[in-house]
């Protein structure tokens, strides 16, 4: 079931049972380059606004095919203060688990590298602490990181495929869930 209903740079979407798929094109990616500068703000982001607190989780899948091709759950208050937490095919020829915080420039961060193609991505918000987690089996969940964004109390929340460097992309989301409640414990992510 698709819980979104607004899209920032529309792309192609298929939905079917539980499954949303969203089509990347080619070089399209959201990352604010800390060497240089370079912004691409490009990527299919579908999307509804949530006001407060949350925790937002759903599996991802997609084929690994290019450098940075993912699937990525996505927050974001405005194009220079954002968050990904991304399924990725990183330049170290890995299937990783990426966090990316944008505040005016972006960090990057590899976590967890796996070996199957889909895996259970979650962030939460209590206030203005973040929360992301990763999950191989739906249940048990990872902390990736916690971090803070002073943001607006609506957000943009939502899913975003892309592919920066490669021609295009179908990513997979299943088990969406948006619970608007307040994490009692922000590193557990419960």
């Amino acid at each position: 079931m698709n819980i979104f209903e607004k899209w920032l740079n529309e792309s192609q979407v298929v939905e079917k049972d539980n499954l949303v798929q969203i089509i990347a094109p080619e070089k399209t990616d959201f990352f604010v380059n800390p060497e240089n500068g370079q912004i691409k703000n490009n990527a299919p982001f579908l999307y509804t606004d949530i006001s407060g607190d949350f925790v937002f989780r759903a599996k991802v899948r997609h084929d690994f095919i290019a450098k940075y091709d993912g699937a990525a759950l996505f927050i974001m208050d405005n194009d220079q203060c954002w968050a990904k937490l991304v399924y990725e095919y990183t330049d170290f020829n890995t299937y990783a688990v990426v966090s990316v915080v944008t505040n005016g420039v972006s960090d990057d961060a590899n976590g967890q590298n796996l070996t199957d193609k889909s895996v259970w991505l979650q962030i939460g918000r209590k206030g203005n602490a973040f929360s992301m987690h990763y999950s191989t089996d739906g249940l048990h969940y990872q902390m990736v990181r916690v971090f803070n964004l002073q943001v607006l109390d609506t957000l943009k929340v939502g899913i975003v495929s892309q592919s920066p460097t490669g021609k295009g992309l179908v990513s997979d989301f299943s088990d969406i869930q948006i619970e608007e409640v307040t994490m009692k414990d922000i590193r557990l992510g419960k």
